[in-house]
Parts: C-alpha cells; structure tokens; sequence
C-alpha cells in the first residue's frame, strides 16, 4: 500500500478527507504520512483548513482543484530493459506539445506518430510540460501539480507508456520541467508550507523558497521531482525551464544539488542522465561541473544563437533581436555562442554575460531555428515560413543542423509546416480575461506592430480557435513543398550523423564562417554549408557538393553559383 507523504513543517495537524470520513496523517519530522490504497481519491487539510489537493499528488483526475488520487509508479511493465540510454547532447532533438502534435492530442496519439521521427533522423524527443494545468488546453507552463501527468493527455501510465515506445524504437525522451513557480490556478502550496519567499520577487510575483526559513524543505521537494521523472519514468533528461527565476543565495545553489543527485542516480541505474538548461544569464558556470564550482547543468539553450540566425535570415531587430541581424554578430555566435559575453546589451541597457572559453564543448549549447517559445510567443505565432521563401528557411535549417551545437526542431518544422503555433489558455473566466489583456500588453511591449502592421488581430490565447489553428496537419507532408522540405532535413540529419556522429563523446571539428553580401558560410569540419536567403551569390568552395536546396551551381574552379533564396552543402576534398 504506497504511502501518502506531505511537507507541512508549520502544521499542528493534517488529515486525509476521503469523501465524508477523515484520516489522521503521521508526523515525522516536518512531513506527514498515511498508507492509503492504490486509486484512492483524497484531499488533504491542515489544521482543520480547506481540504486541498496533495502538492505532491501523483494524479490529478479530476483537475487542478480536485482530490489527488493515490497512483503506483511501479504498477507499470516495462519492456524496455535492453535500453542502455544515450548521450543526448550531440544529438538532433525534436520538442512537442502533447496536445497540439496530433489531432488525438494525446500520449498514445504521439506515440503512433514515432516511427515518422524515427526516419527523420530524430535522436531525442522533447516533451514541452506535461503536468496537470487548468481547463483542457494550455503549454503546460502553468502546471501546479509537479508530481502527476495531465489527465486529458492520458495521465501518469500514458507517459510510461510513450517513454517505453520511444525506448524500443531507439529514441531518447527529455521531459521540460518548471520549478521556478506554480500556475496560478490551483496554486495551494502555501497552504502546506513556506514554499514561497517576499526576499525575492520574479515575473510571476514572490519567488519559490530556495534560501529562506526551512528552504530545505522546498529544494528536496524540486530534487526529488527530478529524479522522480527520471527513475519512475525512465526518462533519459530533463529541460529546466528558466532557471534564472531559481534565486538562491544559499552557499550552495539547488541547481547544483540536483545535478549532484542526477549524477548518483545515473550511476545507480548505470545509464547517462541529462539536465538541461534553460538560462538566460549567458554564464557557462551554468555548465561547469559542481566539482569545478559550476552548477553541474550538462547543458543549456542558447537563444543569442536564434537570435542571431533569425534575425540575420527575416531581416527583423526588434524587441529582443535588438543588437542582432549583420552577418558578423551571425559569425560571433557560430564562432563564441553568446553574443551578447560581457558586451552591452541594448535590449537589456547593460552589460551581460561572459564569454565561453574554448574547450568547452559547444555540443553543450542546445540551438534551434523555431521552439515553442520563438514561435508562439510572437504576435500571431507564425512560422518563419509563412514570411520567408523555402529556400532563405532551408538555409536556416542548415546551419543549424550541420553547426557545431546540438540542433533542435520544433513539431511540423520538417516539413515547412506554415500552420501557426499560438499561446492557448483554458482558465476560468475571470482569470482567463486577465491572461488575454496581459498578453495585449505583451504585443505592445515587443514591437510585433512592425511587422502585423498596427491593426493586427491578434487571437485571444482563451480563444479554442488558438488552440485549433497550432494543431498539425498530418496530410501536409504528402504535399509536393513539404515534401521536399521533409526531404531536405532528412538529407541534412543523414550528413551530421555521418560526419558529425550522434553524442558528445564523437569528436569534436573546428567551426570558422565568412560571409558577404547577402551570403554566410559556415565551415564545421568537413562540411561547409553556403547559405544566400535574398540574393544570389557567388562563392569559392572548392569540394564536392553533396546537397543543394533552390538553383545552385559548382563549377569546376569551387565557384559556387547561388540564386536568392538557395543554399548548398559542399564537402572537403578530404572530407575530414
């Protein structure tokens, strides 16, 4: 019979409310326990309170409000015993909203759609977060419950099982997990405990509790979450979202805690674990093992990359790409990964960030071209597809894939899907009207007027028809231009296996670019990929073209003869 174990180091008594009959929990120490049977159905009240869901609910059946059911991880079989785990840096992944990938919107929807990644070329899939949130639709970012898998997705057994498919079909998963703060519906942690702090103050208002009185209740809680997913769900990494919201002034940082407890459970299941970081901070000590003083992340997004890609192909500077768009801050990040490495930042108005010393593996530094954030967080979530030629995108998707970082695709970018991927929200009213005038203001403040014009209609994240629109058309890739988007990705991943190989243990190729006008190159190892998004160009390249996208060129000299919007792959004559 599991045990039902609950934090509350303040409370003089907590109960188990099953229906009309209450249970006296046990105390021990700060926690509280009780044996309850598998599939009970429960809320908990401290000190006689308002009975509320347990904070570290397994399952969450009937909402974020409801009772917590008592669920056993260990219930599930397994059958992917043979799976000795992966390297998963180094490596193409692949992030996806359960709810939007496929018309099912569910676990078992995605795990029918599997074998598709499989012959892409995928290594990891990403899930973007599972945890229950209000309503029907949402990212997932919103969650409370840290501990269960949302219902509407399948619930707890339905993750296991996508994991375990993903496992027999060679596929790495990373889960994309959020400790830096609780939604706000649904939100009844400080019932329990001092999990939030007034010392520090993030975007979402008081900080979680890393640093003040019995802060140590709340870093086991967000430790053992992490190894939770790992162990229970045999998941190969998790993605840390904004761990720059984690403020802690403890002598030792929870990031390092966790990664120190990760590193021991890998040892103890004898297979590599991941962490992933989302940072905004551009400081490597974010990938600097705890024995070197470092915060032990394995790795980490790098968005001046994006940026930088981004902005040099769309032409947009802006809002955050402010600072961004020439060919020679493209070539720093390619060459140095952060732009901004304690330079001044004008979309920040101060200096910021350090730069990455040359022996740390740009393998560590996770870059992509489109993710949910850089999609659905513009005005209309477009694509960069609905605004670029396939050929200036094809050229993105080069660089990216054949770089010397660990490339990312975003569902439907494979295939030059131009569907958009929009902010979706299913609050109650009252707080769903405060979500959609926030996210006005959120319009007005990054300049998206520039581009939609001032007039543009901007959907209403509580809208179904955001959600609707942000679905996958799974007949698309059948359609003459994706198909040969498809194609094109799948040459450019056969390329980087070949060469490049699959983790991080491959070795490493040196990284130089050029550029002129309307042309980037980007030389790593073997590979030299010549990218010309508006105009046509001509460049010495001497080798074997080995992959084209648009009208191109090679004559016998090396000289490359691009038309706009083309891009080509050209290998070294000694192919090292």
């Amino acid at each position: 019979m599991p045990d039902v174990t609950v934090w509350a180091p303040l409370a003089e008594s907590v109960e188990a409310v099953l229906g009309d009959e209450r249970r006296a929990l046990t105390r021990a120490g700060e926690h509280w326990t009780i044996d309850l049977p598998v599939g009970t159905d429960y809320l908990l009240s401290v000190d006689g309170g308002e009975p509320r869901p347990d904070p570290r609910s397994p399952r969450q059946p009937h909402g974020v409000h409801g009772p917590s059911r008592v669920w056993d991880a260990a219930g599930f079989r397994w059958s992917d015993t043979e799976w000795a785990g992966r390297e998963v840096l180094g490596g193409v992944f692949y992030e996806l909203h359960v709810g939007t990938f496929t018309p099912e919107g569910t676990l078992d929807g995605a795990i029918e759609r599997l074998p598709h990644l499989v012959e892409l070329g995928v290594d990891t899939v990403e899930l973007m977060p599972v945890v229950p949130f209000p309503g029907e639709r949402g990212w997932g970012y919103d969650g409370v419950s840290w501990h269960a898998v949302h219902e509407s997705y399948g619930g707890p057994e339905a993750l296991q099982r996508f994991v375990d498919a993903a496992h027999g079909l060679g596929l790495a998963v990373c889960l994309d997990v959020v400790h830096n703060h609780f939604g706000p519906a649904g939100n009844y942690a400080a019932v329990f405990g001092p999990y939030f702090t007034i010392k520090h103050h993030t975007p979402w208002g008081a900080a979680i509790n890393l640093d003040d009185d019995h802060a140590e209740g709340v870093r086991a809680f967000i430790v053992d979450n992490a190894v939770r997913w790992l162990r229970d769900f045999h998941l190969d990494a998790l993605r840390l979202d904004a761990v720059h919201a984690l403020i802690d002034d403890s002598p030792r940082h929870v990031l390092s805690e966790m990664a120190d407890a990760v590193a021991s459970l890998g040892r103890e299941l004898g297979r590599p674990l991941t962490l992933i970081a989302e940072s905004d901070l551009n400081d490597v000590t974010m990938v600097t093992p705890t024995a070197e003083g470092g915060l032990g992340m394995d790795g980490q997004w790098a968005d001046d990359v994006h940026h930088a890609l981004h902005s040099w192909l769309t032409g947009e500077t802006f809002g955050y790409y402010v600072g961004f768009g020439a060919p020679e801050t493209l070539a720093h990040a390619f060459e140095r990964v952060f732009v901004h490495d304690g330079s001044h930042s004008t979309f920040r108005d101060t200096a910021w960030g350090a730069p990455v010393p040359d022996d740390v593996d740009r393998r560590r530094f996770v870059t992509f071209t489109q993710n949910h954030d850089q999609v659905g967080n513009r005005g209309l979530g477009d694509r960069p597809d609905e605004r670029l030629p396939a050929g200036a995108v094809a050229g993105g998707a080069a660089l990216l894939l054949l770089g010397p970082f660990t490339p990312m695709l975003f569902q439907g970018q494979e295939w030059g899907t131009q569907r958009p991927f929009r902010f979706f929200s299913d609050h109650e009213p009252d707080l769903g009207s405060l979500i959609s005038a926030g996210r006005m203001r959120e319009f007005a403040d990054h300049g998206w007027g520039e581009i939609y014009g001032p007039d543009a209609d901007i959907v209403d994240p509580q809208d179904p028809a955001a959600f609707e629109a942000s679905v996958l058309d799974w007949d698309e890739p059948t359609q003459e231009a994706h198909a040969a988007m498809l194609a094109w990705h799948r040459t450019l991943i056969g390329l980087r296996r070949e060469h490049f190989g699959r983790g991080i243990d491959a070795p490493r190729h040196p990284v130089s670019t050029r550029h002129g006008d309307d042309w980037f190159a980007l030389t790593h190892g073997p590979l030299t990929v010549v990218a010309a998004p508006r105009a046509g160009a001509e460049v010495s390249c001497p080798g074997e073209l080995v992959a084209r996208f648009g009208e191109v060129e090679h004559a016998a000299d090396g000289t490359l003869s691009l038309d706009s919007a083309s891009v080509a792959v050209v290998r070294s004559a000694s192919g090292t």
